[in-house]
């Protein structure tokens, strides 16, 4: 087979552009430290990092809902707590109460002290968190879920009947808020039953107004009617508040069992992003040795391409006609 002037020509050309090729794509590779990066590279190598970099962004959004989930849990311990010690105030008054010895007057400035700690859990049961949403009023998180009523003080919930809740794992969704029924307006289990057999509060605020309403009740020179229905209503009050203490601490020990579950999450989503970005990097990292030692011989062999080239122009063949 005779060879012409030209195909030697395009030959030798097209050694040098698959040099230079070769040689042009090891230095990407040494730039970006990826073995793969077109899909070109390495079809399915390409494909399964794909798979794996939606499965590791997935993880990075349920890292961010756990991270939200951790700070409005967070906060509700904290307000929780706060209620918890207006309630052991609460309870240390009515015990100062149910003294004999104490005038009309005294019962007065304990029952202005008593109106204080309502005014504090009103206020702590319509906390905001940082975004200025009620984190007690479900998904109305836009309307104060407690209102006390202008002429008898009597206070209602008035927010969402459903808690906030929140996926925060590909099989985990979690509650990361609880209304303002479930914390105050509600009996746990193992709550102390009322003596004469009628249904015992579940309104934290309705106890302290059961107190309120016998504190502001003269009792001196009192009839025994009176006084038995202080007495009565005092010890109403008493075991709504041991009642709603219950709940708090129950409220308490769920959130915290949450809290401690995000733990747990975090944990694994940790580990499950550690084992992505290694397996992504096993498929389409490059291998510095060898990349190095590759585009070095790459190089190498495009400089002996340019050489033949340029050597072969000089020969007669190329200096006539084909």
């Amino acid at each position: 087979m005779r060879l012409s002037t030209s195909m030697i020509y395009q030959q030798n050309l097209s050694s040098i552009t698959n040099a230079y090729s070769k040689w042009q794509t090891t230095g990407v590779q040494l730039a970006t430290g990826m073995r793969v990066n077109s899909p070109a590279d390495d079809p399915i190598a390409s494909s399964q990092a794909i798979g794996l970099q939606n499965s590791q962004a997935l993880g990075t959004q349920y890292t961010a809902a756990r991270s939200n989930a951790t700070a409005s849990l967070s906060l509700e311990t904290t307000v929780v707590g706060q209620v918890t010690d207006v309630v052991h105030s609460i309870q240390t008054l009515l015990v100062q109460a149910g003294d004999g010895t104490l005038s009309d007057n005294d019962r007065q400035a304990l029952s202005t002290t008593l109106q204080s700690y309502k005014d504090q859990l009103l206020s702590l049961s319509n906390s905001k968190d940082g975004n200025g949403n009620y984190i007690f009023a479900g998904y109305k998180t836009d309307t104060a879920p407690f209102v006390a009523d202008a002429t008898t003080g009597a206070v209602s919930y008035v927010g969402g009947a459903q808690a906030v809740s929140q996926k925060v794992d590909d099989s985990s969704e979690m509650t990361i808020g609880d209304t303002g029924t479930q914390v105050f307006v509600n009996l746990a289990s193992g709550y102390t039953v009322e003596p004469d057999g009628t249904a015992s509060e579940a309104n934290i605020f309705n106890s302290i107004d059961t107190a309120l309403g016998a504190l502001n009740t003269p009792q001196e020179d009192a009839d025994a009617t009176t006084t038995a229905a202080y007495t009565a209503d005092l010890g109403k009050a008493t075991r709504g508040m041991a009642n709603s203490l219950n709940n708090m601490l129950t409220v308490q020990a769920s959130v915290g069992s949450k809290l401690n579950q995000l733990d747990s999450l975090n944990t694994v989503g940790t580990d499950r992003a550690t084992i992505y970005a290694s397996r992504i990097s096993d498929l389409t990292g490059a291998d510095w040795y060898s990349t190095v030692s590759d585009y070095s011989l790459q190089q190498v062999a495009l400089q002996a391409a340019y050489s033949t080239f340029n050597s072969m122009q000089k020969l007669s063949l190329f200096q006539i006609n084909s």
